[in-house]
């Protein structure tokens, strides 16, 4: 297998389509419920939630990365700069843990047909060596840590484990839950 994890720029935006709405739902998910403040998204008209998207993957640090394995998209990873995140930025529920500029991870997808093949840890590598080459101090996600088997509907935000097993530390936790669980502030440094 041979394995590739680029930005989501303007030319690999169909890529990135593939994975999260591939049949191109106007109100399926285009992963901008973190980037977009509420009311702005739902002022959105049909197809215009892609276009924001596309403008998105314009910008100096696109809305995160996608992975390839044997040149087919198998998997989303949105990372970016805290700052940048707006969700974030306003949040009262995750709040920044110090004053560290770190990015963030807030979601995950793997493209049905390709999970449990490793798809996740080697995104998640490569997207935690993207945000070092764009001078990224730290990452940080917010997983949550269920007991047992994780509920696929929220599998989005990631599990503690997955996260750890690419070198993530919990730092701290969130006032934000998930299905009931408490969300963890987890960190890996890269300076």
């Amino acid at each position: 297998m041979t394995w590739q994890t680029h930005p989501v720029t303007p030319d690999r935006f169909e890529d990135f389509a593939d994975v999260v709405n591939r049949t191109r739902r106007e109100r399926h998910c285009w992963c901008l419920s973190h980037r977009l403040p509420a009311k702005e998204i739902d002022a959105l008209g049909d197809g215009d939630r892609e276009q924001a998207m596309r403008r998105l993957c314009e910008r100096e640090h696109p809305p995160g990365v996608v992975t390839y394995c044997d040149d087919v998209p198998v998997g989303w990873c949105s990372i970016g700069p805290r700052a940048e995140i707006t969700l974030l930025t306003r949040s009262r529920l995750i709040r920044p843990v110090d004053e560290l500029p770190v990015w963030s991870i807030i979601c995950v997808v793997v493209r049905p047909g390709n999970r449990r093949q490793g798809v996740t840890t080697r995104m998640l590598t490569d997207a935690v060596d993207y945000a070092a080459a764009q001078g990224a101090p730290a990452v940080e996600a917010y997983p949550v840590d269920p007991e047992g088997r994780m509920d696929l509907t929220m599998a989005f935000v990631g599990t503690r484990a997955m996260f750890e097993k690419v070198g993530f530390e919990v730092v701290g936790t969130t006032d934000a839950v998930a299905s009931r669980m408490p969300r963890l502030v987890m960190r890996r440094t890269l300076t």
